[in-house]
């Protein structure tokens, strides 16, 4: 296949200076349609039940995709799946995991204290070893080359 700037080429090689103009003239007319648009979402709203119910909604009575009403509703699309697919949100319970998650995320995010952190598990190389108690007697003797 060949590419634009093949076929560029090969016109102005045979002289073509016509087709060559055309060409500067679709692309100086793609140039202005081109627009550059901010991004989607600035900031995400905060997720309530009325949005879950919003989302569960469009979702029912529409066609349009997560990732379209995510746009539509300023939400990123992982949240809207979660409401789709799991349920959450639908309730306003402050107690809910999803709810503890994202006040701890807000709090850190605004580096207040008040929010207590969760303890952290030790990882395996932390945790303390069990001894072993094993004597000289229970190990296997070890043979290598040349003994019989």
């Amino acid at each position: 296949m060949t590419t634009l700037k093949e076929f560029e080429e090969a016109l102005r090689e045979q002289g073509m200076n016509m087709a060559l103009a055309i060409l500067q003239k679709l692309r100086d007319r793609d140039r202005t349609r081109r627009s550059i648009t901010p991004g989607r979402r600035i900031a995400g709203k905060k997720m309530t039940p009325e949005l879950a119910r919003q989302i569960l909604e469009l979702h029912a009575t529409t066609e349009m995709t997560q990732q379209e009403i995510a746009f539509k509703l300023g939400v990123n699309q992982g949240r809207v799946n979660e409401v789709i697919k799991r349920g959450k949100w639908l309730q306003d319970d402050p107690s809910a995991p999803e709810a503890v998650a994202r006040d701890r995320a807000k709090a850190r995010m605004s580096g207040s204290k008040g929010v207590e952190k969760p303890t952290r598990r030790l990882e395996r190389t932390e945790r303390p070893r069990r001894e072993r108690s094993r004597t000289v007697t229970d190990r296997q003797p070890e043979l290598s080359f040349g003994d019989e």
